[in-house]
């Protein structure tokens, strides 16, 4: 099955056009939980990024302000290629050093004390700007369409492709992980080929998956010391293939479980896709105003509800402690765990905490707007933390956007 989920509004004909010439084309807003209190030991600020992922962002910051990186927090990650304005904080620094800040690429907005540390999913969501180039004579007309019925229907809520890597093969590695599979691991990590990689890079995949380890380390891209180049130099070296994969950093563990967490949230969305919008009996449904979930013992009596988009059916991201739905939506979950050949106690991994919650099916669509300019049209809307625009994208222009939008 697809990484990603082929989105609700198939029948609408698309827009056509480009996306993404540049950064200007894309522009991301933080809508923020709270606002600086004006007092603490910590400092809240606002910043707009330009071409930075937000790793680089703060990396940058932390430089000019000398202090460890770590010091430094942010609600979520914003698109690298896009103009992204976001809420950071920092410690050990007074809010006039942050404003003196002047680094290249990044700009500061304001900033303020603040009682505590900005941790991710401190923001209620992101307001959204994309512009689309050389659409076809009615676009606008076509993307009104499409974006009405996401507004009454809600926009599914899956992960987009970028959730996957640019192999796309992240939930792979994830559940060789938990089958605890090291050849599967392997090939999906220094192996599994591909043609849009360098030339360099596909050959020591090929050599890698030929078990020539010392042939594939030599041909590895020399300026990518990364996690495959260290697990290359380990079986180089004679190691066994789950001493090689036991030194992977507990940060790229919790990558990969992640992915395969959104995968399993996919394949359980798609299965729901035609009518996300209904309850079933059963159903664990999420409020959207606080995030509280509850069980559904009477579907029609709830669906009104669901029809005004205050809930949701929601899906699990599968661990060892996440609450399944009952009746027909709890049977599916669990015959995907059975399919795949796990049980939810094998979700536990030593030594990485993996955290399971649910998600909403899908998540309501704001401050809808579209704006025909010379040659093409503006996008604007606003989506709930943790929801994608690409899938908004994609629902307009029925293609895969093939952009980064890292919420």
């Amino acid at each position: 099955m697809s990484n990603s989920v082929s989105l609700l509004t198939a029948s609408l004909p698309g827009t056509g056009g480009r996306f993404r010439q540049s950064p200007d084309d894309f522009l991301v807003e933080e809508i923020p939980a709270y606002a600086p209190s004006g007092q603490g030991g910590h400092v809240l600020f606002e910043i707009e990024k330009r071409g930075l992922s937000t790793y680089a962002a703060v990396e940058r910051l932390a430089r000019a302000l000398e202090i460890p990186s770590k010091l430094i927090g942010y609600a979520g990650l914003k698109d690298a290629q896009a103009v992204a304005r976001q809420w950071l904080s920092a410690e050990e620094v007074a809010p006039e050093a942050v404003l003196a800040v002047q680094i290249p690429g990044v700009r500061i907005l304001s900033a303020e004390r603040h009682r505590n540390r900005l941790k991710i999913g401190h923001l209620h969501g992101n307001r959204f700007a994309i512009r689309l180039r050389d659409t076809v004579p009615d676009a606008p007309a076509r993307a009104e369409a499409t974006l009405e019925v996401l507004q009454r229907r809600g926009l599914p809520n899956g992960y987009g492709p970028q959730r996957f890597g640019l192999h796309r093969n992240t939930h792979l590695l994830g559940r060789s992980l938990l089958l605890q599979d090291a050849p599967a691991m392997l090939h999906y990590l220094v192996g599994d080929p591909h043609a849009d990689d360098a030339p360099e890079e596909r050959r020591a995949r090929e050599l890698a998956d030929a078990a020539d380890y010392a042939a594939a380390l030599a041909a590895w891209p020399h300026a990518s010391e990364n996690a495959e180049r260290r697990v290359l130099v380990a079986l180089a070296q004679g190691q066994s293939r789950e001493k090689a994969l036991h030194g992977l950093p507990s940060q790229l563990i919790r990558l990969y479980m992640g992915a395969y967490q959104a995968h399993l949230f996919n394949c359980l969305l798609t299965q729901r896709l035609e009518h996300v919008e209904r309850l079933e009996q059963g159903d664990l449904a999420v409020k959207h105003a606080n995030g509280a979930f509850f069980l559904v013992q009477d579907a029609a009596s709830e669906q009104p509800r669901a029809d005004a988009l205050e809930i949701s059916p929601s899906a699990p991201l599968y661990s060892h402690r996440v609450r399944l739905a009952q009746g027909e939506p709890g049977r599916r979950e669990r015959e995907l765990l059975l399919a795949e050949g796990l049980t939810l106690e094998e979700f536990r991994l030593q030594g990485v905490e993996l955290s399971g919650d649910r998600r909403p099916l899908r998540v309501p669509l704001a401050d809808v707007s579209v704006a025909a300019e010379q040659d093409g049209l503006w996008l604007r809307f606003a989506l709930p933390a943790g929801a994608y625009a690409t899938n908004v994208l994609a629902e307009v222009t029925k293609a895969e956007a093939g952009v980064t939008t890292e919420l």
